[in-house]
C-alpha cells in the first residue's frame, strides 16, 4: 500500500497551471517539523516534501505560510526521475 499522511506548512509555492488534458495543477513544497519516537528514544523530525495537488483540489486557497493536512501517495516526478513527490488526494487546511 503506497498512502502517506503529512502536516506542515507551504514554503514554496508555484503559479496554478494546467496539464495538457486542462486539469488544473498546484506543486508546493510542504516543511514539516515534529517529534517521534524511535527505539524508545525522542527524535525530533524534520523534512520538506515536494507535493502536488490535480484537479479541483488544485483551486484550493493555497498560500505561502498556509499549514495543512494532506493525504496521498508517493511517485516518482517522471518517468525518468527517482525524485519522489506527494500526489495529494485529500487536503485539509489548519
Amino acid at each position: 500500500m503506497n498512502k502517506l499522511a503529512i502536516s506542515g506548512q507551504v514554503i514554496l509555492l508555484d503559479e496554478l497551471r494546467y496539464t495538457p488534458a486542462g486539469l488544473p495543477l498546484l506543486s508546493f513544497v510542504i516543511s514539516h517539523v515534529s517529534e517521534a519516537e524511535e527505539a524508545g528514544l525522542k527524535r525530533k523530525v524534520v523534512c520538506e516534501i515536494k507535493a502536488v495537488v490535480i484537479g479541483e483540489l488544485a483551486k484550493v486557497n493555497i498560500q505561502l505560510g498556509t499549514t495543512l493536512r494532506a493525504l496521498g501517495f508517493l511517485a516518482k516526478r517522471s518517468a525518468k526521475s527517482t525524485q519522489l513527490v506527494l500526489h495529494i488526494k485529500h487536503l485539509e487546511l489548519i
